[in-house]
């Protein structure tokens, strides 16, 4: 079953998306994969201290994005397949991208410094 204790909540965005992204960095970093189960919505609102509705609407978005699936007595389970895993990890890489593009020119760094230090890090990792 996936678990969700490290899942740290924030204010910066809505929990059901932040638990919706969870799931999807938990199946890009490979720690679930099709089969894996989901706890049931009332355990999960629960174990975070949330509105149950909260979760609901959770579940409502990964099952309409299609990586988790729903059946009455089986509950809820991961699925992933080829199209599904690059268009988590796309839309994850990109997002983290944004992030640090904004930082970046929040800071008045130039692309080419920011691309020079790309550079020398990733030579040291």
């Amino acid at each position: 079953m996936l678990n969700f204790h490290d899942l740290k909540l924030n204010n910066k965005e809505p929990v059901y998306i932040q638990i919706a992204l969870y799931v999807k960095r938990q199946i890009l970093l490979k720690r679930a994969a099709t089969g894996d189960k989901l706890p049931s919505r009332r355990e999960l609102a629960a174990q975070l201290n949330v509105n149950p509705n909260t979760v609901q609407k959770a579940f409502r978005l990964m099952e309409e994005e299609g990586y988790v699936h729903t059946s009455g007595n089986q509950g809820s389970i991961i699925y992933v397949d080829a199209a599904i895993a690059a268009s988590i990890e796309e839309e994850l890489t990109r997002q983290m991208v944004r992030e640090f593009i904004a930082s970046a020119k929040e800071i008045d760094l130039s692309f080419k410094k920011v691309i020079d230090l790309i550079s020398d890090l990733w030579e040291q990792d």
